[in-house]
């Protein structure tokens, strides 16, 4: 660190991701004294603007890394395993944005409004956990908090955006080739590395990631895992069904809770969540009004609506979630926690 602030890297600056990391950085005015954008050698040598002034993109080696305090990566799993140690070992934290390092139990999973502590048992890499993941929990925390929490099931209902850019397109062109009537291949969804892809335009895939030995998709159980490790609780009932939307962003979910006891009224839930950090209350169903992805894009916070009692279980509630993936689920929550390493003195 300068008296000016911090030489940060950001890692996959060319993607959708690291975009709106640099785009954050710049809102939120972060203390920055040198920018290294980072990419692929195909990236290498071009341009992005910060703070209205171009930087030149370089390539993503280990001696980029000379001198950096806070390394953003988002450019894939295998790229932070080979290059996150080299980061570390070159005096830099680093704050990964893939799955790469998540289930490691030397390194912590945080999403600052829910464990923001976990930060200090960082050996140089803090994870940023699964997009889907980080809006449950942000929603769970004052609920466990305050009433305790046994069981959540969730259902997903996930942009494409969570796929990358070429899905964007796909959803894009699907779109246009079905409107005109026209015969298209899909390539993308639902997972790229598979034999099959199957139509996104019009449609609801029941499919994110890979299927693994239980039935359930590598996105289930990060959702599963993920909830677990971040609020502490290994034992915790969790069960999660993710589905793929021809939604360009902003992530959707319908979360069940049993709660650890019974609540007196749906108005002390709600106030609850008015008055938690990082949450917009957004529930007045006589008047329609409930989260929407379309009205959460470009929004930091995690939106809650829809809120009500189980008719069978009065320690149980229903919880509508939404939030963009792409910030709260990615690069906000990135930057957050940047953010909290420097709130919490971790930085030299």
């Amino acid at each position: 660190m300068t008296q000016n602030g911090f030489h940060v890297a950001v890692v996959g600056a060319t993607g959708a991701v690291g975009q709106q990391m640099l785009k954050t950085l710049e809102e939120r005015n972060f203390p920055i004294a040198k920018l290294s954008l980072l990419a692929s050698s195909r990236s290498a040598g071009k341009t992005a603007v910060y703070n209205g002034e171009e930087v030149i993109i370089q390539e993503a080696l280990p001696e980029a890394f000379e001198g950096v305090d806070i390394a953003l990566f988002s450019a894939g799993g295998s790229i932070s395993k080979a290059l996150a140690p080299e980061a570390v070992k070159r005096g830099a934290v680093v704050i990964d944005n893939t799955s790469a390092y998540r289930m490691d139990e030397n390194v912590p999973l945080v999403v600052p409004e829910v464990n923001e502590e976990d930060i200090r048992n960082h050996n140089g890499i803090i994870a940023n956990p699964n997009c889907s993941t980080i809006q449950m929990v942000v929603a769970l925390k004052p609920l466990h908090e305050k009433y305790g929490l046994n069981k959540v099931i969730v259902s997903t209902y996930q942009a494409v955006s969570g796929a990358g850019a070429k899905a964007i397109e796909e959803l894009k062109s699907q779109s246009q080739a079905i409107l005109d009537g026209k015969e298209f291949t899909p390539e993308i969804l639902p997972c790229a590395s598979d034999e099959k892809h199957y139509q996104i335009a019009f449609n609801a895939v029941p499919q994110i990631d890979k299927f693994q030995e239980n039935g359930y998709t590598f996105e289930e159980m990060k959702m599963i895992n993920e909830t677990k490790k971040i609020m502490h609780m290994p034992q915790l009932e969790v069960a999660a069904t993710c589905v793929r939307l021809p939604v360009e962003t902003g992530h959707s979910e319908s979360v069940y809770v049993e709660l650890g006891e019974n609540v007196s009224s749906l108005e002390e839930i709600k106030d609850l969540m008015t008055s938690s950090e990082g949450i917009t209350l957004q529930d007045d169903p006589q008047n329609q009004i409930y989260p929407m992805p379309a009205h959460c894009v470009g929004k930091n916070d995690v939106f809650v609506g829809r809120i009500r009692r189980d008719l069978d279980r009065n320690n149980a509630f229903h919880l509508w979630i939404v939030s963009d993936n792409l910030l709260k689920g990615a690069a906000w929550n990135s930057v957050q926690i940047a953010e909290s390493l420097i709130k919490l003195e971790l930085l030299n």
